[in-house]
């Protein structure tokens, strides 16, 4: 029998609005060429609302990402910023084009 240590993660539900650049680069990583719906968890939240997210971990955390409509088009953005731009720097996301292009 293997002697395993159980180690526990530290779950954070997150809203694609406080994703930082580490967590788009984690999502853009794991999901390179998007995510289906076998990705996809499903749960009930505190008022009965079905909830879908998509996960992603890291040492110490799992994180679910709130799927939307938004979610995705922040991930081809950011993943075309990064491929368009030579350099390292942080670059910040601009929520506030996507939430508007949503409305209209």
């Amino acid at each position: 029998m293997k002697n395993r240590q159980t180690v526990a993660l530290k779950r954070v539900i997150v809203d694609y609005k406080k994703l930082d650049n580490h967590m788009l680069n984690l999502l853009v990583e794991k999901f390179p060429d998007g995510y289906d719906d076998d990705d996809i968890v499903t749960y009930r939240n505190a008022n009965n609302e079905v909830v879908e997210c998509i996960e992603v971990r890291t040492e110490d955390t799992a994180y679910l990402v709130k799927v939307s409509k938004r979610l995705v088009m922040a991930m081809e953005d950011y993943d075309d910023s990064d491929n368009d731009s030579g350099s390292d720097e942080e670059t910040s996301l601009d929520t506030d084009g996507l939430e508007s292009s949503e409305e209209e």
